[in-house]
């Protein structure tokens, strides 16, 4: 789905990330490697090899596109348990494939708690907004005097009902000042919202992205934790 914010074509792809072509830039949010290694060292059961998931999922975009920068809207790391060794060594060796892409995360409230990347990762670390053109990259939804604001944390989601059916869908959000991308990592849950006046939402379903009708209200987006 191609949208156009501050006169700059910008491309709400699939696999909930944003690329931006004028910059061969792909932007993604709150992918929270180690969360479910996280949850393991607390003693609760939940499934392997999501760190490997989201790596794959990296690698389908960078194959897909012309990429020469990754922005990262916070949440690089979920905990600090997420510094265990056999993740990081995943990561690493995800990086080695990939030295010449350039990398930048934004920090998020999880990266407070987390820490920073390691040195060796090549990952630039920065505090929002960070400013590139006419956007302001975040990673909590806010108005910014320095442009657009794109972030995430919310990890929205939106219920579409027919026929007695429902189904909760990872979605874009899109509004006149700020825009909020979808949770990118594969364990993150989300949160369900409506779309406020003046915004769009954009449903994420399978390999395609739907317009969803604009609402005439809706309710206030809180942050997903």
């Amino acid at each position: 789905m191609q949208i156009t914010i501050a006169d700059e074509a910008l491309l709400l792809l699939p696999q909930r990330a944003l690329y931006w072509p004028g910059q061969r830039l792909l932007v993604i949010a709150d992918i929270h490697f180690g969360k479910a290694a996280s949850f393991r060292a607390l003693g609760v059961p939940v499934p392997a090899g999501t760190t490997t998931q989201n790596l794959a999922a990296l690698d389908a975009l960078l194959a897909a596109h012309r990429i020469e920068h990754l922005l990262f809207l916070g949440d690089f790391l979920h905990a600090k348990a997420a510094h265990a060794t056999a993740t990081l060594a995943t990561i690493r060796s995800w990086r080695a494939r990939h030295a010449h892409l350039q990398l930048t995360l934004v920090r998020g409230n999880h990266d407070d708690r987390a820490g920073d990347p390691p040195a060796d990762l090549r990952i630039a670390v920065v505090d929002e907004p960070h400013a590139i053109g006419p956007f302001a990259f975040c990673h909590h939804p806010q108005d910014s005097p320095h442009g657009h604001v794109i972030a995430g944390h919310v990890h929205p989601v939106h219920r579409l009902s027919a026929g007695g059916d429902s189904l909760r869908l990872p979605c874009f959000v899109v509004g006149a000042r700020r825009s909020i991308l979808p949770s990118f990592g594969a364990f993150t849950g989300g949160h369900a919202v409506t779309g406020a006046i003046g915004e769009r939402l954009y449903v994420v379903a399978d390999d395609a992205v739907f317009a969803v009708p604009p609402v005439v209200a809706g309710r206030r987006l809180r942050p997903a934790g």
